[in-house]
């Protein structure tokens, strides 16, 4: 399993990555499902505490695949039989999900964790034995190797620990797991690939997106089975679309690509889609909320449901603005655009029944003022349908259109 070249040409993602990540859905789909049951019952920081910890096993597990496909993927016949039990790990992990999350029972959880780091343990030992002896890759992949089967050591021994202090426990080996790549990358950085990474993360955001606009689909269309709701119902779905048609219009406005040349760059980057992810796909969960209190089965007042939907879309807007977008702006005025938009949409929460509409209407204004802005730059605005791959690296930069 010899190292893939950085600047590779036409690195893309592979079938057998698409399948991975298509299993993810299961795993983010449960964890909303929770989330939503919380939500409507009352219970805010419990489902909120519940899906920041559920969530971040989701988002670990794909970051460890991901970052190391983009590295060592030889697409050899031992490298696809690991990554499917990879996979078998992830539908364990998600099968879990319900107990986690209501009754702090991580078993099942960890053993689908399990089968995963041995997977990935194997993957980097099988890394390691390609580089050549006493070499800088090889002691990176052997660091890696030890780092992921202490720290999966560490979860199993949490089964066994009180109670009480598996939450607390929890966020101290989370540390740990993140720390892993800092630590084994000291000297040496695996040669993972800017572009085929940028297309993994725009490809999750897609999947996450694409789970909140099913969620909210179904929600909708339960309603309309048992209660004659559409005149109310119409302002969430129409909100809701604008809400996420904006997300991807934002997160996609510019080439990440071009940031990410060293890992001082893309681990806080990667670190901090997080939030992207976990903020994207509770707008959904938000969604089904909104559609509950509408048709009466939720007992919560008209705020909260209004602020299932809006504080993750603002969180949403803020992260792609701190971690990406930012560094695209040109002026003040640019600079302001999403900053200012997540403080609208928060305050789209007062708006009582309309909370959800007025919060899309926001959005949909955030575009437009940015394609306004974009228009104002010496280089104009990029069309609707061309790739900013094909531009000067100075006009790609210079008219990103959120």
């Amino acid at each position: 399993m010899t190292a893939r070249e950085r600047d590779e040409e036409h690195r893309a993602s592979t079938p057998l990555e698409l399948l991975f990540d298509l299993c993810f859905v299961v795993a983010v789909s449960q964890a909303g499902r929770q989330l939503v049951h919380d939500l409507v019952e009352g219970r805010a920081g419990a489902g909120v505490s519940g899906y920041l910890f559920v969530f971040w096993g989701i988002w670990w597990a794909w970051m460890n695949f991901t970052w190391f496909a983009s590295a060592y993927d030889n697409d050899d016949v031992p490298y696809r039989v690991t990554t499917l039990v990879q996979i078998c790990g992830v539908l364990i992990f998600a099968a879990g999900i319900p107990r986690a999350f209501t009754d702090n029972d991580w078993t099942l959880s960890v053993i689908g964790y399990l089968v995963m780091r041995l997977a990935m343990t194997s993957q980097w030992l099988r890394a390691s034995a390609s580089e050549s002896r006493g070499s800088g890759g090889r002691r990176t992949a052997l660091r890696y190797a030890v780092g992921v089967a202490v720290c999966q050591a560490a979860w199993v021994f949490l089964l066994v620990v009180p109670s009480g202090t598996t939450r607390w426990l929890f966020v101290v080996l989370a540390v740990a797991e993140m720390l892993v790549p800092l630590v084994a990358e000291h000297g040496q950085e695996t040669p993972w690939h800017p572009h085929h990474i940028e297309e993994r993360y725009g490809l999750f955001t897609l999947i996450v997106l694409g789970e909140t606009m099913s969620a909210a689909t179904v929600a909708v269309q339960s309603a309309l089975e048992e209660h004659d709701a559409l005149g109310r119902l119409l302002p969430i779905a129409g909100g809701g679309v604008l809400i996420v048609f904006a997300a991807w219009w934002i997160y996609f406005a510019a080439p990440a690509h071009e940031r990410l040349s060293t890992d001082r760059q893309a681990i806080p980057w990667g670190y901090g889609h997080y939030a992207i992810f976990g903020s994207a796909a509770a707008i959904g969960a938000g969604l089904e909320v909104a559609v509950e209190y509408t048709v009466g089965g939720a007992d919560i007042s008209a705020r909260a449901a209004g602020a299932a939907v809006t504080v993750p879309a603002a969180v949403f807007l803020i992260m792609v603005w701190l971690l990406h977008a930012r560094h695209f702006k040109r002026g003040p005025a640019q600079q302001m655009v999403l900053p200012l938009a997540a403080a609208a949409v928060l305050c789209c929460l007062f708006a009582g029944n309309w909370a959800v509409f007025a919060a899309g209407m926001v959005c949909a204004a955030t575009v437009a003022v940015g394609v306004g802005l974009g228009r104002g730059t010496p280089e104009g605005p990029v069309s609707g349908g061309a790739s900013r791959e094909a531009l000067p690296p100075a006009e790609a930069e210079g008219t990103p259109s959120d």
